[in-house]
């Protein structure tokens, strides 16, 4: 019932019309029939009783329920079948991420690859209406993950991501040229990259400035990352007595990805803790809003005939009792 409606819902309010008439009944039903005088009850012990006398009572019922039925009928009850078509072009975007040993380092918690995966996923669930693809690279690359809609199979990938995967290094211009290729022959009204990395481009055989103009070529935004505090930061390091933790200093090739932002349109961010990661998604994410149209539809079903013929039955029926079974003598 919670999609039924009322075309005229003030009409309804002359249901309260039947409160006084059932009043009136009540105080008048001694006066509305005929009464007989006897000088001793006796006589009515002689009288076998013929049916219930409440009986009499249902004509007065059928009545109010045929001017409640009328006047829900005269309401006009609807029926509403209610839907939304979605009309967007959306976004393609391409997750580009560094797999490298680097970003196993200890100044995100727990590491940087971790806290990448978590604000990653988090960022391809609020993107509702788009296309997304990962690609992951340290000195190779490869695809993780096609464009696609179905962010679930995104998000559990991202979530499998772990360094040594592939040859260790940082091919920066190699994972760029990879998700260009992604992207290149998409009919999306925009065309988008998040490049993230903590280092500098090492392995490789095309360089990022190259990868660069490839997707400026293609029309493709890139939104680039470095990931790593200021001055060093703890490295995990394997030696003879195990894996401990070194200080190391941390190298990002912020000129080479800042120049990779501007030639594409995009922006370069600096993340160095967790919070400042996530608010560089949350920032990307509103630079690349896509614009939906919403149509809506309605379609209304009249229900007044059934309770329009409920309430001439009624009234019917109530006719054909009072002159019938329950008729009285006046």
């Amino acid at each position: 019932m919670s999609d039924i409606t009322f075309n005229n819902p003030q009409l309804l309010w002359l249901s309260l019309i039947v409160v006084p008439i059932i009043v009136w009944y009540i105080f008048k039903e001694r006066t509305i029939h005929a009464d007989m005088t006897f000088s001793s009850l006796s006589i009515l012990k002689q009288i076998k009783r013929r049916g219930n006398p409440w009986l009499r009572h249902i004509l007065f019922a059928m009545r109010m329920l045929a001017i409640l039925l009328l006047i829900v009928a005269l309401a006009r009850p609807q029926h509403s079948n209610t839907w939304e078509e979605y009309s967007s072009e959306g976004i393609d975007i391409v997750l580009a991420v560094d797999i490298s040993s680097s970003m196993l380092a200890r100044d995100f918690e727990p590491d940087r690859l971790e806290a990448a995966k978590e604000v990653a996923a988090k960022f391809v669930n609020a993107r509702n209406h788009d296309r997304i693809g990962l690609v992951v690279f340290s000195g190779e690359s490869f695809t993780q993950c096609p464009l696609t809609t179905d962010h679930a199979v995104v998000v559990n990938l991202i979530n499998e991501l772990k360094s040594g995967m592939i040859e260790d290094g940082t091919a920066i211009g190699l994972g760029l040229a990879n998700a260009v290729n992604r992207l290149k022959d998409s009919q999306a009204k925009s065309k988008v990259i998040i490049l993230l990395t903590d280092g500098v481009n090492n392995r490789g055989s095309i360089a990022p400035q190259t990868a660069a103009e490839l997707a400026k070529t293609f029309g493709i935004k890139v939104y680039t990352i470095g990931v790593g505090k200021y001055g060093n930061a703890p490295y995990p390091v394997q030696t003879p007595f195990g894996i401990q933790i070194q200080q190391m200093p941390v190298e990002i090739d912020e000129p080479s990805l800042i120049a990779i932002a501007e030639l594409t349109g995009g922006r370069y961010f600096r993340a160095d803790d967790n919070n400042k990661l996530e608010r560089i998604y949350e920032e990307i994410d509103k630079l690349e809003k896509d614009e939906i149209e919403v149509k809506h539809f309605s379609k209304k079903e009249e229900l007044f005939f059934p309770f329009a013929l409920a309430a001439l039955l009624m009234l019917l029926t109530e006719a054909l009792l009072r002159y019938s079974l329950l008729r009285r003598i006046p």
